[in-house]
């Protein structure tokens, strides 16, 4: 199987929209997806990432978007204080990193940053379900890898169009990577697209391979 993560296009977040630029990214980011083989498509419920796999149903002829509840975007900050800077992942994994904290702890949650913070509640709810999906898809997960359990070899490829936070969670997960440091390290673009593979052997173990990884290329020529 192969997996396709793409982030939504330039948001109106206040509105949860894709504003002017962000309809011609995604515009763009479905032709580029048209080439991939592409069988079923998933969406996070959030408007901007519905109306980011719109284009390519259309352009694709695969009607049936597939809503994944989990694949929201990752919230942040305290209960009482929603989206303070100061609990923002991508802010506080740079000064963690300033501190010389290795960001690759697995007590991460553990981190005054994430410790009670509504990021870290968001992110284990990814993680905990993507299992379910991915097993749905025809991959258990046994310890930190995945088995095959299709009945077959034939190639499979399925696109999820989401967010920068929750894909990044479900990276984490899949890849075996803590999210403090992928969130540091991974930086995702307006419909940038990340592709995974899985093996395609009925019964093998394997930890999938990154065919691709927060490619953006596809947007040279849009004035962002």
């Amino acid at each position: 199987m192969r997996l396709i993560l793409v982030r939504h296009g330039d948001p109106n977040y206040e509105l949860d929209c894709l504003t002017e630029l962000g309809h011609r990214q995604a515009e763009i980011a479905a032709q580029r997806l048209l080439n991939e083989g592409i069988e079923e498509i998933y969406s996070s419920p959030m408007g901007r990432a519905r109306q980011t796999a719109q284009p390519f149903s259309q352009a694709s002829g695969i009607k049936n978007i597939q809503i994944l509840d989990f694949m929201k975007e990752i919230r942040y900050g305290l209960a009482d204080d929603l989206y303070n800077p100061d609990y923002s992942p991508w802010i506080a994994v740079d000064r963690i990193a300033a501190e010389g904290v290795d960001l690759q702890s697995p007590d991460w949650r553990n981190f005054p940053a994430f410790k009670d913070n509504t990021a870290t509640i968001d992110i284990d709810l990814v993680q905990a379900n993507a299992d379910k999906w991915l097993e749905s898809l025809g991959y258990k997960r046994e310890g930190l890898y995945y088995k095959n359990i299709r009945k077959d070899d034939k190639q499979f490829t399925a696109v999820l169009f989401s967010h920068g936070g929750s894909s990044t969670a479900l990276l984490s997960h899949i890849l075996n990577i803590p999210f403090p440091l992928l969130c540091a390290s991974l930086h995702i673009p307006h419909t940038g697209i990340t592709i995974l593979r899985f093996d395609r052997s009925p019964g093998k173990v394997s930890v999938p391979v990154v065919e691709l990884m927060n490619d953006g290329n596809h947007l040279r020529d849009v004035k962002c």
